[in-house]
């Protein structure tokens, strides 16, 4: 019963499971902002080979 008690009451994990869930909120972020920034990068690719002139 003692040792149900002390693994109950062990809080030792909660910070790497804090941590690792700021990690995923920051991942989602990077993953969000670097597809916004990709789709207007490739805008202004697109719009820019639109005014070359054929070759």
């Amino acid at each position: 019963m003692q040792r149900l008690r002390h693994f109950w009451t062990d809080e030792s994990g909660a910070a790497a499971a804090e941590y690792a869930l700021i990690l995923a909120f920051i991942s989602v972020v990077i993953v969000v902002g670097l597809k916004a920034l990709g789709n207007g990068v490739s805008n202004t690719f697109n719009a820019a080979g639109a005014k070359l002139p054929a070759s």
